[in-house]
Parts: structure tokens; C-alpha cells; sequence
């Protein structure tokens, strides 16, 4: 949550919203940092799917 930073009662489009913002941010394609950009798609990946997200929580 922390990565993506929402809270732990954010919705599916308020994290993928915060994704996609910080995706463009980081994306390595735009100067961003390869391993920030990791992280992100790693949180996003966890926390966009419900059952791995409630085994997360």
C-alpha cells in the first residue's frame, strides 16, 4: 500500500489509478527507475487481484 501510496480501504480504481500515475513517473522508457518501477508493478500486481490482496492484508 505503501509503495502504490493508498490506504488499505482503497478501491480497485484508486489503485489502479495510483499505478498507472506513478507507472509514467518511473517507467524506465520515460528516465524513470528500473527498480522503483518494479516494486510498483509488483504492489500493483498483488493488490489488483482479490484473493492474493486478502492474503496479503
Amino acid at each position: 500500500y505503501a509503495v502504490l501510496g493508498v490506504d488499505e480501504s482503497a478501491t480497485d480504481a484508486e489503485i489502479k489509478k495510483a499505478y498507472r500515475r506513478l507507472s509514467v513517473k518511473h517507467h524506465p522508457d520515460k528516465g524513470g527507475d528500473t527498480a522503483a518501477f518494479k516494486e510498483l508493478t509488483s504492489a500493483y500486481e498483488v493488490l489488483s487481484d482479490g484473493e492474493r490482496r486478502a492474503l496479503y492484508d
